[in-house]
């Protein structure tokens, strides 16, 4: 038995659906305290030329330590139509692009009140496209022990940090990208750069990278 323990996050990227996957049993911590420039509310996608930051825009908190549950999301700058046009001139020319748009399209024409459910509710969709069946919950207070059979990956994913050390097992299967040509293979992007160029053979992408 093998229980992972992550931080919410928006189309997180190909090592979080990784550990999903091998995982028994996935919690989803929703008593952290919120910390901008983190996958919480940031994806990594490729475009022509190179990599492309997404950030959902976040009502400030209150307090300094509010907890991620009750971030809500902010409707400044049309985020929502620059995010949806943004995966669209990313991955138009891709195999499956096209056959999952109207899976994401609805994600980026509702409002959502809060970061935790939007997640949530893509990472579902997600797991779904990708044929996988995770076991996951919800923490239901702050944990900060952890047993052996307890994997702890809160801050070690994170854009910040280089997977290649942070992370021992998680090694990333290269895969076609439409820009590969020109950019090189680019490792750990969101899940959704997978998903666009490889469709249903994600998931072996996903088995082969732990």
């Amino acid at each position: 038995m093998r229980d992972v323990y992550l931080t919410t996050a928006y189309l997180a990227p190909v090592e979080y659906y990784a550990h999903m996957l091998h995982a028994d049993r996935v919690f989803i911590e929703q008593h952290d305290h919120y910390m901008k420039q983190t996958y919480r509310n940031r994806c990594i996608i490729a475009g022509p030329s190179g990599k492309i930051d997404l950030t959902v825009p976040t009502v400030k908190p209150d307090t300094l330590k509010c907890p991620v549950k009750d971030i809500r999301i902010s409707d400044h700058g049309n985020w929502r139509h620059l995010h949806f046009n943004a995966l669209e001139s990313a991955y138009g020319n891709t195999p499956y692009f096209e056959y999952y748009r109207d899976d994401f399209a609805p994600f980026y024409e509702k409002r959502f009140e809060f970061l935790l459910d939007f997640n949530l509710q893509l990472q579902e969709t997600v797991c779904s496209l990708i044929d996988m069946q995770p076991e996951v919950s919800l923490t239901t207070d702050y944990k900060s022990d952890f047993t052996a059979d307890e994997l702890d990956l809160r801050e070690v994913i994170h854009p910040k940090k280089d997977y290649a050390t942070a992370d021992a097992v998680f090694k990333p299967m290269p895969y076609y990208q439409v820009f590969q040509e020109k950019l090189g293979f680019i490792p750990n992007l969101s899940i959704v750069d997978l998903l666009f160029n490889m469709g249903p053979e994600s998931l072996i992408v996903l088995r082969q990278s732990i």
